[in-house]
């Protein structure tokens, strides 16, 4: 590795991406070209899964949610995620889900990116599933359903329908309102791809006949939202809700009957549908089917179900890319995150500096 150039004053600005700048680059590109273009970041990422220095993210557990860090390095980069899920959040006026994250130089530790992730995360969730089915579900698989219509649900639908060609999607969430806050924002859309939308009284009637089934529910518990008979031969499965010890969407019938594909699979066996299954229970990590080293869907009639809790790679991805279209459109703004030193070991300065113009400060305020 090349020693780095020491670094002026002006180099150690950080760039910072604000939660409402992230959303106007998705109202600049468009937001199916933004999960365009994560989809194929991630792919490409995945597509050099070696390269990186990848571990299960760390995690803080309450009774009321989780919070977890998720880091990620190659031999450039070095990312991190600071991420939370807490269900009861928006009886608070919170979001179930928030993060944010920053991006640094492997040869220096300079912090280059800070970032909000709630919004990419939800863009990256959407873009990781979209590029799992395109590997998993049966070609020309139309219909989804979608199975908890919260935060995430607007992202999953227009990510299967600009990748995969969805043109039928069901909805279901146990409080109503959510599906109509998820149609009212659909529709504007569903002209774009001839697509119909419909909410459903049950879960069983939105899988029914059903090509892909996605699940997106929030609750920390252990749940069976879906069973392993509501199952159908040819069936992919995108499993996203259950991503923490204590909680899951589906029995293990359900998992018995699939071909199951994992992101990092230590991660996975402590936190996703796989926690209810024997450790020797056999699941195949998805970067193995990206780089042909392992069979994806082998059959029509074959179950896929991809167990997604969320992987770190996936936001480094993410974050680069929303950090390129920001800086595309001067949508980014520069904090003084990391002190400015004339003398690089002289650290105190900052304080003498700061001492002696607080002092400067009081006499003019006195002699005026």
């Amino acid at each position: 590795m090349s020693i780095p150039q020491r670094q002026s004053a002006g180099q150690v600005q950080t760039d910072f991406l604000s939660a409402s700048d992230a959303a106007r680059v998705v109202a600049r590109v468009g937001i199916t070209k933004v999960l365009r273009l994560i989809t194929e970041a991630i792919e490409a990422d995945f597509g050099r899964w070696q390269d990186f220095d990848k571990s299960a993210r760390t995690a803080a557990h309450s009774p009321s949610g989780v919070i977890e860090l998720m880091p990620v390095a190659d031999a450039q980069d070095y990312a991190f995620k600071y991420v939370n899920g807490h269900p009861l959040n928006p009886s608070h006026g919170l979001p179930t889900v928030m993060a944010f994250g920053a991006l640094a130089d492997v040869a220096t530790g300079m912090p280059r990116v800070v970032s909000e992730l709630t919004l990419t995360t939800a863009l990256r969730t959407a873009a990781t599933s979209a590029m799992a089915a395109r590997h998993l579900a049966r070609r020309n698989s139309r219909s989804m359903a979608l199975i908890g219509n919260g935060s995430q649900s607007e992202f999953q639908a227009l990510a299967f329908m600009e990748l995969l060609g969805v043109s039928e999607l069901r909805l279901f969430d146990i409080d109503p309102a959510a599906s109509q806050k998820l149609l009212r924002n659909l529709q504007p859309f569903l002209p774009q791809f001839a697509a119909t939308a419909i909410i459903c009284t049950s879960v069983p009637d939105a899988v029914a006949g059903t090509d892909i089934v996605t699940t997106v529910t929030a609750d920390k518990t252990r749940a069976v939202i879906i069973a392993g008979h509501l199952l159908e031969p040819g069936m992919h499965i995108n499993a996203v809700g259950g991503d923490c010890p204590g909680k899951t969407e589906f029995d293990a019938p359900a998992l018995q009957r699939a071909q199951v594909f994992v992101e990092y699979e230590p991660q996975t066996r402590i936190e996703g549908e796989l926690q209810q299954m024997p450790s020797d229970f056999a699941v195949t990590e998805l970067w193995r089917v990206l780089q042909t080293q392992a069979p994806g869907r082998t059959t029509p009639e074959q179950i896929t179900l991809f167990d997604s809790v969320g992987f770190a790679l996936e936001d480094y991805s993410a974050l680069r890319t929303m950090h390129s279209l920001a800086r595309q459109f001067s949508l980014l703004s520069q904090i003084e995150l990391v002190p400015a030193l004339t003398d690089p070991k002289d650290l105190f300065a900052m304080v003498r500096q700061a001492t002696s113009a607080q002092a400067m400060s009081l006499v003019e305020r006195k002699t005026a």
